[in-house]
């Protein structure tokens, strides 16, 4: 039997939450609790601890920069990031502008730079240079540590391994602060040449999550001392960072290597500081054009073309005058996800807008209980990922991505425009469960993918994955096509997926126009967990589906039924939308796709079509 106490609780009203204001005219030193006292920071939302149940709402027809880091909540009591006010939903914009004539300056020969980055030292670490430093192999690698009378660290490697991981070589207890900037300085040298690619301010323990935002790192090592500075912008506040330069797969068989740790320094930049990570695209006038990225200066030959410098932190950008006299905007997207979910769980995402983002709008791994709805994510991708074994450099970036492990998660009623690779994925490498993912009632346009899937290996688990009522049109047709080494415009771009998959529903949808194909379906799909039906197909091009080891015209819909056993009861036909020239993507009268849902009525987004 229940006792008194328990009923009375049970009875209780339930318990909500605190509501906290945003606008750009705030202050962080309001409390925040009503719109008269609004904070005005990103950075405030995201160092302010809140409790499930908590809500934050920033000002529509505001503008916002940087990086929102979100915050759990708990079953029954999410936290939600939404608008308040009226006008347009609040802007996140993950880029920095460049407008002013100031900002630019002239290398010669149509060459325009953004400021180099120049340094004034605040303070330093004194026992820097004399503190202890450790080594961790792993995998095949085989190195040891030891120290000489000079000070210098010597790695004596026989194998670095296959991976960089498989060396690390660390120092931990250093103090940083969210916003602030560090340099890390080191004399170097090796017995075999190579060239140095990945250094970390990072968790001394797991989780390995990073503390701090560099640009990549290449730096050339060999028989003669060089000295390297490599600046941070801190993300955390702690006092147990750790540097990690990784020497895996890198660091010559048999070689020697000799390390001087010189400084470790906390410093004010200009602001160039503001451009610490690759610049992976650039938006002129609100979309009129774009920027072309190249990964050489001599490969600066026309109007448009820029590269990113990591070592100085700049743009250059060829333009045959001063790019602010040229043009009214100048958005450059950096390298990192507007919302950084990771993580996180039981979070409420609606009326927000992100624009000009390098990475993800929506990135991070390991979430479940998300909701994301009535959000517009445009302008995103193009940052540099990595570069592979043969020297080719790779881009990326979706407007919303599930990463490994998420489940529960539901994106609905938005909008999705300009992205570099997809609108919409979930996607896993490593044994991981991606399971119950909803995608409903969006509308996507001008993206490489409108949904694209993969899992492996084949210990991974993906179940209830539903991507249905959407609205797509022209695939492949956004930014980044015409810059892509691997063009590729699909509306479905399912991957290679030996994951055990079930219960995989893609019904009642719009896809219109691709420069490609519509699908493009890996060979290892298990298609029996695969249910497609009522969806409304239109490709004028002359690929429809790139089926397994099957291609089928649009002219051969009623065979790829027939081979495939899948869309039933779907249509290759014109949707007839009101005006696509114009982005009215509504249903005409006449349209055929009015009455083709399972129950009778409009497939595609149906939110839309009430707008």
């Amino acid at each position: 039997m229940k006792s008194l106490l328990a009923i009375l609780l049970s009875l209780a009203p339930a318990t909500f939450g605190e509501t906290f204001y945003v606008a750009a005219n705030g202050n962080d030193t309001n409390n925040g609790l009503s719109a008269q006292t609004p904070w005005q920071t990103l950075d405030k939302v995201n160092a302010t601890t809140l409790n499930p149940g908590d809500t934050v709402l920033f000002k529509r027809g505001d503008t916002w920069r940087g990086q929102l880091r979100p915050q759990s909540g708990q079953d029954g009591a999410p936290i939600t990031y939404s608008a308040y006010g009226s006008g347009d939903k609040p802007r996140l914009l993950g880029s920095v502008s460049r407008n002013n004539p100031q900002d630019w300056q002239h290398e010669g020969n149509n060459i325009w730079s953004t400021h180099k980055l120049t340094f004034t030292e605040l303070d330093s670490e004194p026992n820097f240079a004399a503190a202890s430093w450790s080594l961790h192999t792993e995998g095949e690698a085989k190195a040891r540590l030891s120290k000489e009378g000079d000070g210098s660290w010597v790695i004596a490697c026989a194998s670095s391994g296959t991976a960089a991981n498989h060396i690390q070589f660390s120092r931990t207890g250093l103090i940083v602060q969210t916003g602030e900037t560090y340099t890390v300085t080191f004399r170097v040298r090796c017995t075999k040449p190579f060239t140095l690619g990945h250094v970390r301010l990072m968790r001394p323990t797991a989780p390995w999550g990073s503390y701090g935002s560099t640009a990549t790192t290449k730096f050339a090592v060999s028989e003669e001392w060089r000295e390297c500075t490599i600046p941070f912008k801190a993300t955390t506040t702690t006092r147990d960072a750790r540097i990690t330069l990784f020497f895996g797969g890198i660091l010559p068989a048999d070689s020697v290597l000799y390390f001087q740790p010189l400084s470790w320094k906390r410093v004010r930049c200009n602001n160039a500081e503001e451009l610490s990570v690759d610049v992976g695209n650039i938006i002129f006038d609100h979309g009129k054009s774009v920027g072309v990225k190249k990964w050489t200066p001599s490969d600066l030959k026309q109007p448009g073309d820029y590269w990113y410098c990591a070592d100085t932190w700049q743009v250059k950008l060829y333009s045959e005058n001063n790019p602010a006299e040229i043009h009214k905007s100048i958005e450059l997207a950096l390298r990192r996800h507007i919302i950084d979910q990771g993580g996180c769980s039981h979070v409420v995402y609606e009326n927000l807008a992100l624009y000009y983002g390098a990475a993800h709008g929506f990135g991070g791994g390991s979430t479940h209980h998300i909701v994301i709805r009535d959000c517009d994510i445009a302008w995103i991708g193009g940052g540099h990922q990595f570069t592979r074994p043969d020297g080719k450099p790779v881009r990326f970036g979706n407007g919303i991505e599930f990463w490994d492990n998420a489940h529960d998660n539901l994106v609905e009623g938005c909008r999705i425009w300009e992205i570099y690779d997809a609108a919409l994925t979930n996607q896993g490498h490593g044994t991981n469960t991606q399971a119950n993912i909803t995608y409903r009632d969006n509308v996507i346009w001008n993206s490489e993918y409108s949904f694209e899937y993969w899992n492996r290996p084949q210990s991974s688990t993906t179940r209830n994955i539903r991507f249905e009522h959407n609205t797509c049109v022209n695939a492949g047709f956004g930014w980044g096509h015409h810059q892509r080494p691997d063009r590729n415009g699909r509306h479905l771009m399912f991957y290679s997926n030996v994951a055990a998959t079930t219960e995989f529903f893609v019904r009642n949808n719009i896809f219109c126009n691709a420069t490609d194909s519509a699908v493009r379906l890996w060979k290892d799909w298990q298609t029996e967990a695969l249910t497609m039906d009522y969806n409304c197909w239109f490709q004028p091009g002359e690929i429809l589906m790139l089926f397994r080891a099957l291609t089928f015209t649009p002219a051969q819909f009623a065979e790829y039924q027939k081979q495939t056993g899948l869309d039933a009861h779907s249509i290759h036909a014109d949707p007839k939308f009101v005006d696509a020239d114009r982005l009215d993507f509504r249903l005409a009268p006449d349209s055929p796709a009015r009455r083709l849902a399972a129950d009778g009525g409009p497939v595609g987004s149906r939110r839309r079509l009430q707008e």
